[in-house]
C-alpha cells in the first residue's frame, strides 16, 4: 500500500475521532481565515513542497555524485533506521528550534501557531518557505537517493502518526496518565516520542500557566531530542489556551507567502522609513 494512503488513513481517524467528540470544524476560537491557511498549506507541501524537494536533492546527489545511488540499500535497517532518526527527525529538532529562535524564520513558522486551538488540522500548517528550505526534506532525499526509500516509507508512516496525534485535541495520552497500570511506563514513553501533553505545553498562550513553554519541547517524532539538549518541559497538564501572545494579527496570504506576502509590522517600518525620508 502506498505511504500516503497509509497517512491519510492515520489522519482520517485522528480527524473522526476530534469530530466525534469535539467537531474538527467551527473551533470556538477560530477565525475565517483559519481554513484557508490549513488547507492551503497541506496541499501546497504534498502535491508541490515535499514531493519537489525529494526530487531535487535525488537529481542534486545524480549529477554531484551519480556513483554513489543505492549505496546505502543494503546496509542494515537499524543503521537505515538511525541515519533516519538523526539526519531527519534530528535535523528537524534543529530546524524547529532555530525557527523560536530568530525572529525572521518564526516569521515562516508564526502559520503554525496563529491557530488558537489544537487540531489534526494544524499538523501541517506552515508557510510555504517553511517547509521549501526545511533542511530534514532535502536531507531525506538525500538518504532515499542513497538506498533509504523502503525503510523511508515505513519510517514516515510512523513519524506522521506519532506528530498528528501529538497535535490532536483528542489527549490520547491522558487516559494513560490516568490509569493505575500505565502511569508508570508513560514516563518511559513521554520522554521518549511527542505526545499530545508536551507538544501541547510548546502551543501554549500563556506561560505563566506553568503548563505552556514557548522555548522548550521542539521534538518531532523522538521527545528524546528535547530531553538530551535540555528544552523538555514534562508536566501531564495542558494548556487552557494556545496561539501566539503580543504578536501582531497575520492575514492569511502572510502566514502562508510571507516574505512574498510583507506582514503589518514590515509595513509599519517601511512607512517609518520612508516618513523620515521626507523628514
Amino acid at each position: 500500500m502506498n505511504y500516503q494512503i497509509v497517512i491519510l488513513i492515520v489522519f482520517a481517524l485522528f480527524a473522526l475521532k476530534e469530530a466525534i467528540h469535539f467537531g474538527l470544524f467551527n473551533k470556538a476560537s477560530e477565525d475565517r481565515s483559519d481554513g484557508i491557511v490549513e488547507i492551503a498549506s497541506t496541499i501546497l507541501l504534498f502535491a508541490f513542497s515535499q514531493p519537489l524537494i525529494l526530487f531535487l536533492a535525488a537529481l542534486s546527489m545524480n549529477v554531484i555524485f551519480p556513483e554513489y545511488e543505492g549505496a546505502l540499500a543494503n546496509t542494515a535497517i537499524g543503521i537505515q533506521i538511525l541515519l533516519l532518526l538523526i539526519f531527519d527527525d534530528l535535523t528537524q529538532y534543529w530546524w524547529h528550534r532555530c525557527c523560536h529562535s530568530f525572529r525572521w524564520l518564526y516569521n515562516l513558522h508564526r502559520a503554525h501557531h496563529n491557530a488558537k486551538y489544537m487540531s489534526v488540522r494544524i499538523v501541517f500548517r506552515n508557510n510555504f518557505f517553511y517547509y521549501a528550505i526545511m533542511p530534514s526534506l532535502w536531507c531525506s532525499g538525500i538518504l532515499i537517493y542513497l538506498g533509504l526509500g523502503w525503510v523511508y516509507t515505513f519510517y514516515l508512516v510512523v513519524k506522521l502518526t506519532v506528530i498528528i496525534g501529538a497535535h490532536a485535541e483528542w489527549k490520547w495520552d491522558k487516559a494513560l496518565y490516568q490509569n493505575k497500570y500505565t502511569s508508570k511506563p508513560m514516563w518511559l514513553v513521554e520522554r521518549l516520542i511527542s505526545t499530545p501533553s508536551t507538544h501541547s505545553s510548546h502551543h501554549g498562550y500563556n506561560d505563566e500557566d506553568g503548563i505552556t513553554t514557548y522555548k522548550g519541547n521542539y521534538g518531532n517524532l523522538l521527545f528524546f531530542w528535547d530531553v538530551l539538549f535540555g528544552t523538555a518541559k514534562i508536566t501531564r497538564g495542558y494548556p487552557s489556551q494556545y496561539g501566539v501572545k503580543g504578536m501582531l494579527k497575520a492575514t492569511w496570504p502572510e502566514q502562508l507567502f510571507w516574505p512574498v506576502v510583507p506582514s503589518a509590522l514590515d509595513k509599519k517600518k517601511r512607512l517609518a522609513k520612508q516618513a523620515e525620508t521626507i523628514q
